[in-house]
């Protein structure tokens, strides 16, 4: 608020000015402190720096107990006013900060729109990939060695900066990578044995497994609601496995080992993560370095070169070169649909990002079923959609 004291509009005379006793004084200035918002009937006056009045001879101000004085000689008369400063400013800011929100809005929107996408592209080459080519293990090799080297080139060529490690880092990672390493292997195999629906409908069930593990294990508790959510979940996926029509024990047990790695895998990686400054699409290339070393040997010594170049040629003459394009594409969309998913870790909160995590085994379910033809039994269904609802009460009942 910005103070004024204006003259009235009567004329003042020489004689006004002068007092009997003042003729000698000399023009003063008081200095007030801060004033607090004083609220009056007819005056409202606030001001956040320090007031200075500055009085004509005569005029003599006074300071008692916080509040100004005044002894106005007769016939002088002096009016205070108070008015607001101009309120442009702060509308303009106000209108930056909504145009920067919705902005920000925009971009999450489009993180999630690119994550289903790519996730919806991966499942249907990697599932037409391992039709044809039955070796989990090589393909999901393929998938990390892709996108390490992507990662490599976007380093040397400065198109990404490359991130700023230690042994400590790298140390932390570990852990995260060996979770990792299994979990993506056991999707892998599982996808292998069982439709791509199926082997979703099973991992929507890894909020039970997370609130199981921090509860059993590291000691944590939940409120009741997020222990009623499990209900559902689990009720649910044991629905659409005893109901699925080519339920297979192999590609059952491996969504499940799936869902245990990659709770343990976000454990570790919360607690690796603490303290560092790499982005997530950073840290994400580490973690698809680290497991592709992992990985490697594993898969060389459970298929092997010549298990792979007996399937390759099988898959060359029944599918073309056509095959040689699946590959690649499911290699290239697998790790672009974890680094934007790690992306968008950075923007939002994890309770939005279950919930758009539950959302995209929606859209990869109801995808798959569609461009396979997966026969789905109405209790099936029935099964899957109670599931998926118990994973989206247990994002709404962590919050």
């Amino acid at each position: 608020m910005i103070s004024s004291v204006k003259q009235s509009s009567a004329a003042i005379g020489v004689a006004d000015l002068v007092g009997r006793k003042s003729s000698s004084l000399r023009p003063r200035i008081a200095s007030v402190a801060p004033l607090s918002p004083i609220r009056s009937p007819s005056l409202s006056l606030l001001t956040r720096k320090p007031l200075y009045l500055a009085s004509p001879e005569g005029f003599v101000f006074g300071f008692r107990d916080g509040i100004v004085s005044a002894a106005k000689p007769r016939g002088l008369a002096f009016k205070c006013e108070a008015y607001e400063a101009d309120g442009s400013e702060s509308v303009e800011v106000s209108h930056q900060e909504s145009r920067s929100a919705t902005a920000q809005k925009v971009k999450i929107g489009i993180y999630f729109a690119t994550w289903w996408a790519l996730n919806v592209v991966f499942n249907i080459y990697n599932k037409k990939v391992l039709n044809a080519f039955p070796y989990p293990w090589l393909t999901s090799t393929l998938s990390l060695a892709t996108g390490s080297l992507m990662m490599l080139i976007s380093w040397a060529t400065r198109i990404a900066e490359a991130p700023k490690t230690d042994f400590n880092f790298w140390k932390a990672l570990a852990p995260v990578a060996v979770a990792h390493t299994i979990g993506h292997v056991a999707a892998t195999v599982s996808m292998s044995k069982v439709a791509v629906s199926f082997t979703h409908i099973i991992k929507s069930g890894e909020p039970a497994f997370s609130v199981l593990v921090s509860r059993f294990l590291l000691g944590e508790t939940f409120p009741v609601p997020v222990y009623l959510s499990l209900l559902p979940i689990i009720g649910g996926c044991a629905l659409a496995a005893v109901t699925e029509l080519n339920f297979n024990m192999t590609g059952f047990m491996g969504a499940m080992i799936s869902n245990i790695a990659f709770v343990f895998r976000n454990i570790f990686s919360k607690r690796g993560m603490k303290g560092t400054s790499v982005s997530g699409m950073n840290y994400y290339a580490c973690l698809s370095m680290l497991s592709l070393l992992i990985l490697t040997p594993f898969a060389i010594a459970i298929e092997g070169p010549q298990m792979w170049a007996a399937g390759w040629q099988t898959a060359i003459s029944q599918i073309g070169p056509h095959f040689i394009w699946w590959v690649a594409a499911q290699s290239v969309f697998y790790h672009l649909y974890n680094q934007v998913s790690y992306m968008s870790l950075d923007e939002i909160s994890p309770l939005t990002f279950s919930i758009g995590n539950t959302m995209k085994r929606i859209s990869v379910i109801v995808s798959s079923i569609i461009i396979f033809h997966t026969p789905v039994q109405p209790i099936n269904a029935l099964g899957a959609a109670i599931a998926i609802l118990g994973t989206f009460l247990y994002s709404q009942a962590k919050q």
